[in-house]
């Protein structure tokens, strides 16, 4: 798993990352000392924030408020020795998962950690049941062209080719890559695609009729496809970083992203950084993938 922390005491910031790394419960992609400077950009590669509900500026509560607002839905961890009942079930309230008492004990975290992992990975496995079910339905329905199965066979094979086959958010860039596919066969131009979350309604709207499910599907999808784009951004800068000569580097690159922006990358990595500073744009990414398969 990946966290991010947002503890104002260093000592404490430290003692959890050490917990993590020695457990094995993953790594620490990201740290803040409060929330007033912590935003969703920093966290589309996050599965967890643990959050101090104490810290000047904006406190836990508020920063739990503005990060679900700007799109985040992972699991919040809450870390506080404060014993008033009525704050906590406000932490609660306003969406936290689950609670590690201050001061911290190894075992207290490890034990919650565990909890939320396996949390996640049942999620994750009932997301994939649903995304098969959907498929298994569409696979009942008569294909109107084998465009439309050469696009998404095409889509596969570069998912694999840029690392990210696997990632959750593999799926919703099928369903856009279709949808693509459908609006050109129609004649409507795809070089320029609208706004991303006008385009992620327009895919979940397909799946959704309730207007809740929708915004928070929308929402969800807005993070998972994030959250590919960085994976395929870090895998070709890792590519770059072995051999400036490697064909997968020197070809989708450039391509998929700002080659400035990738160099940026490779520095970062080279320097050892988890994290990225890097700019990355969503939508130049979905269109150049779309006319990459269409071309292949």
């Amino acid at each position: 798993m990946r966290f991010f922390l947002i503890e104002d005491d260093a000592v404490v910031r430290k003692m959890l990352e050490k917990i993590i790394h020695e457990s094995g419960l993953g790594e620490v992609v990201g740290q803040a000392e409060d929330g007033l400077h912590v935003s969703i950009d920093q966290l589309y590669a996050v599965d967890v924030v643990l959050i101090d509900l104490l810290m000047p500026g904006l406190d836990g509560i508020q920063t739990m408020k503005k990060l679900r607002v700007q799109g985040f839905t992972g699991p919040f961890v809450m870390i506080s020795q404060v014993e008033n009942k009525e704050m906590i079930g406000q932490a609660y309230l306003h969406g936290i998962d689950t609670y590690i008492h201050k001061p911290i004990n190894r075992y207290e975290v490890i034990s919650v950690l565990r909890r939320v992992a396996d949390y996640l990975s049942v999620a994750s496995s009932l997301d994939s049941i649903r995304r098969l079910v959907q498929t298994l339905e569409k696979a009942k329905q008569p294909i109107a062209a084998s465009h439309e199965t050469t696009i998404e066979q095409k889509a596969q094979q570069l998912l694999l080719t840029l690392g990210i086959a696997g990632e959750s958010g593999a799926s919703d860039l099928l369903a856009i890559m279709r949808w693509l596919s459908e609006q050109e066969q129609q004649g409507r131009a795809i070089h320029d695609l609208p706004p991303l979350k006008e385009l992620y309604a327009k895919i979940v709207q397909r799946m959704y009729k309730e207007e809740s499910l929708v915004q928070k599907e929308i929402r969800a999808m807005e993070q998972r496809i994030r959250r590919m784009v960085l994976q395929a951004f870090t895998h070709l800068s890792s590519l770059g970083l072995a051999d400036y000569t490697n064909p997968t580097f020197e070809h989708f690159a450039p391509r998929l992203f700002d080659f400035e922006e990738i160099r940026l990358r490779m520095q970062e990595l080279e320097a050892g950084e988890k994290a990225t500073r890097c700019r990355i744009n969503v939508k130049k990414f979905l269109a150049a993938f779309y006319m990459e398969i269409k071309g292949a």
